[in-house]
């Protein structure tokens, strides 16, 4: 990428040529306040206090700047644009038109590509996939639910706090109070509620293992710590 390249990408800002270095590996440009790891391949920019480590790789025309950090084998491409207190690492791809911002954090094998922009405390891992013109911002989590096919019904952990069985959403402190009377009023057998019991704690225990603790909603929606 050429001086004049880079000042056609970041035209709002006004460029020094002497503030900047090109990368050994890639030959991207990086601002000298930036700290990049010689062992990262970038064809990309990197710039601000932005921090890239590791073997990640900012290629094509992709920006990370702020106080991001992009690590790992992460990769970031495309027009993409990795910002603010953002965090991409583990085999985390974000490419195409994608922008993840604040304080986000794409990890593990999750992709962010297309339009999408994932942004706030947002997270995004395991084998996540946001796309499209989707967005993503808050407290949401973005990856692999955790899926279990009873006899029944198809049970799934919906959201931060809770858990759906059938067309039944509740939190699981719901769950476990009401889930015979749910049961029942649905025709299952004793059997299968007491499975279903089984599921619910499942859910319940894996929900506390993801998040550190059980996650609640007030009346209208908010988290509550």
């Amino acid at each position: 990428m050429t001086f004049e390249r880079l000042k056609e990408i970041l035209f709002w800002v006004v460029l020094v040529e002497s503030e900047w270095h090109q990368h050994p590996n890639g030959n991207g440009w990086v601002q000298n306040t930036a700290s990049v790891s010689d062992t990262c391949k970038i064809e990309g920019i990197v710039y601000g206090n932005a921090w890239v480590s590791g073997d990640a790789q900012v290629s094509g025309d992709a920006q990370v700047s702020g106080d991001a950090r992009v690590y790992g084998n992460a990769q970031v491409y495309g027009n993409a644009w990795v910002y603010g207190n953002a965090w991409v690492s583990g085999d985390a791809q974000v490419y195409g038109n994608a922008q993840v911002y604040g304080n986000a954090r794409v990890y593990g094998n999750a992709q962010v590509y297309g339009n999408a922009w994932v942004s706030g405390d947002a997270q995004g891992y395991g084998n996540a996939w946001v796309s499209g013109d989707a967005q993503v911002s808050g407290n949401a989590w973005v990856y692999s639910p955790m899926q279990i096919q009873g006899t029944r019904h198809f049970v799934t952990t919906c959201d931060h706090s809770n858990i759906r069985i059938g067309c039944h959403k509740h939190t699981p402190e719901y769950w476990k109070k009401h889930f015979k009377t749910i049961g029942k009023a649905n025709g299952y057998t004793n059997e299968q509620i007491e499975e279903y019991g089984i599921i619910i704690d499942m859910c319940s225990k894996w929900m506390k293992l993801k998040f550190g603790k059980q996650v609640k909603r007030d009346s209208k929606g908010r988290f509550v710590k």
